[in-house]
Protein backbone atom coordinates (compact mmCIF):
# COMPACT_ATOMS: atom_id res chain seq x y z
CA UNK A 1 0.00 0.00 0.00
CA UNK A 2 1.16 3.08 -0.87
CA UNK A 3 2.19 5.95 1.42
CA UNK A 4 0.03 9.06 1.79
CA UNK A 5 3.07 11.16 3.58
CA UNK A 6 3.71 13.43 0.22
CA UNK A 7 7.30 15.51 0.87
CA UNK A 8 7.47 18.96 1.60
CA UNK A 9 5.24 21.37 -0.18
CA UNK A 10 3.77 18.44 -1.87
CA UNK A 11 0.56 19.22 -3.77
CA UNK A 12 -2.83 17.53 -1.83
CA UNK A 13 -4.38 15.82 -4.06
CA UNK A 14 -8.07 18.02 -4.57
CA UNK A 15 -11.32 16.80 -4.57
CA UNK A 16 -14.65 18.11 -5.35
CA UNK A 17 -17.25 16.82 -2.50
CA UNK A 18 -21.01 17.23 -3.75
CA UNK A 19 -23.28 17.34 -0.93
CA UNK A 20 -26.59 14.93 -0.79
CA UNK A 21 -29.92 15.21 -1.25
CA UNK A 22 -31.86 18.27 0.74
CA UNK A 23 -28.10 19.21 2.69
CA UNK A 24 -25.32 21.24 2.06
CA UNK A 25 -21.59 21.50 1.18
CA UNK A 26 -21.41 23.02 5.13
CA UNK A 27 -23.26 19.76 6.46
CA UNK A 28 -20.80 17.12 4.34
CA UNK A 29 -18.02 18.98 5.54
CA UNK A 30 -19.02 18.59 9.38
CA UNK A 31 -19.77 14.87 8.43
CA UNK A 32 -16.61 14.29 6.54
CA UNK A 33 -14.04 16.65 8.38
CA UNK A 34 -15.90 15.14 11.80
CA UNK A 35 -15.84 12.24 11.06
CA UNK A 36 -12.57 11.33 8.89
CA UNK A 37 -9.10 10.62 11.21
CA UNK A 38 -7.02 14.04 10.89
CA UNK A 39 -4.49 11.95 9.24
CA UNK A 40 -6.07 11.37 6.04
CA UNK A 41 -8.13 14.74 5.91
CA UNK A 42 -4.92 16.97 6.51
CA UNK A 43 -3.34 14.74 3.40
CA UNK A 44 -6.29 16.33 1.25
CA UNK A 45 -7.44 19.90 -0.25
CA UNK A 46 -11.51 18.86 0.04
CA UNK A 47 -13.94 21.72 -1.52
CA UNK A 48 -17.52 21.43 -0.57
CA UNK A 49 -19.82 23.05 -2.80
CA UNK A 50 -23.58 23.77 -2.49
CA UNK A 51 -25.79 22.67 -4.90
CA UNK A 52 -27.55 24.95 -7.05
CA UNK A 53 -31.39 24.84 -6.10
CA UNK A 54 -32.88 25.47 -2.43
CA UNK A 55 -34.33 22.47 -1.25
CA UNK A 56 -37.99 22.21 -2.61
CA UNK A 57 -39.27 20.18 0.99
CA UNK A 58 -38.16 19.12 4.11
CA UNK A 59 -34.80 17.55 4.83
CA UNK A 60 -33.98 14.50 6.67
CA UNK A 61 -31.43 16.07 8.33
CA UNK A 62 -33.28 19.16 9.42
CA UNK A 63 -33.66 19.34 13.69
CA UNK A 64 -30.30 17.38 13.12
CA UNK A 65 -28.08 19.93 11.15
CA UNK A 66 -29.36 23.81 10.45
CA UNK A 67 -30.20 25.12 7.35
CA UNK A 68 -29.67 26.10 4.39
CA UNK A 69 -30.49 22.81 2.26
CA UNK A 70 -30.36 22.30 -1.40
CA UNK A 71 -30.90 20.09 -4.02
CA UNK A 72 -28.97 19.25 -7.35
CA UNK A 73 -32.04 18.66 -9.28
CA UNK A 74 -35.70 17.91 -9.21
CA UNK A 75 -37.25 14.71 -9.59
CA UNK A 76 -40.94 12.79 -9.50
CA UNK A 77 -42.89 10.25 -7.45
CA UNK A 78 -41.37 8.09 -9.32
CA UNK A 79 -38.03 8.64 -9.74
CA UNK A 80 -38.60 8.29 -13.62
CA UNK A 81 -38.59 12.15 -14.41
CA UNK A 82 -36.14 14.98 -13.73
CA UNK A 83 -36.15 18.96 -13.87
CA UNK A 84 -32.75 20.92 -13.75
CA UNK A 85 -30.69 17.98 -14.54
CA UNK A 86 -28.82 19.90 -17.44
CA UNK A 87 -28.68 23.24 -15.48
CA UNK A 88 -27.08 20.96 -12.42
CA UNK A 89 -24.61 19.74 -15.24
CA UNK A 90 -23.63 22.95 -16.37
CA UNK A 91 -23.30 24.15 -12.70
CA UNK A 92 -21.13 21.26 -12.06
CA UNK A 93 -18.64 22.10 -14.60
CA UNK A 94 -18.70 25.57 -13.99
CA UNK A 95 -17.28 24.84 -10.52
CA UNK A 96 -14.76 22.78 -12.02
CA UNK A 97 -13.50 25.44 -14.29
CA UNK A 98 -13.49 28.25 -11.49
CA UNK A 99 -12.28 25.90 -8.47
CA UNK A 100 -10.24 23.01 -10.18
CA UNK A 101 -8.28 21.58 -11.09
CA UNK A 102 -9.84 18.64 -9.29
CA UNK A 103 -7.96 14.78 -8.88
CA UNK A 104 -11.20 13.51 -7.88
CA UNK A 105 -15.07 13.58 -7.28
CA UNK A 106 -16.73 12.45 -4.05
CA UNK A 107 -20.54 12.33 -3.96
CA UNK A 108 -23.57 11.28 -1.64
CA UNK A 109 -26.83 10.07 -2.14
CA UNK A 110 -28.55 12.04 -4.90
CA UNK A 111 -25.30 12.95 -6.80
CA UNK A 112 -24.14 9.75 -7.07
CA UNK A 113 -27.17 9.84 -10.40
CA UNK A 114 -24.66 12.70 -11.35
CA UNK A 115 -21.07 11.19 -12.04
CA UNK A 116 -21.30 9.32 -15.59
CA UNK A 117 -22.71 12.10 -17.34
CA UNK A 118 -19.31 14.59 -16.24
CA UNK A 119 -16.55 15.31 -18.40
Amino acid sequence: MGSLAGGVGARRPRFLCLHGFRTSGEIMRKQVVGKWPAEVTARLDLVFADAPFPAEGKSDVHGIFEPPYYEWFQFDKGFTEYRNFDKCLAYIEELMIKEGPFDGLMGFSQVTRLGSPLP
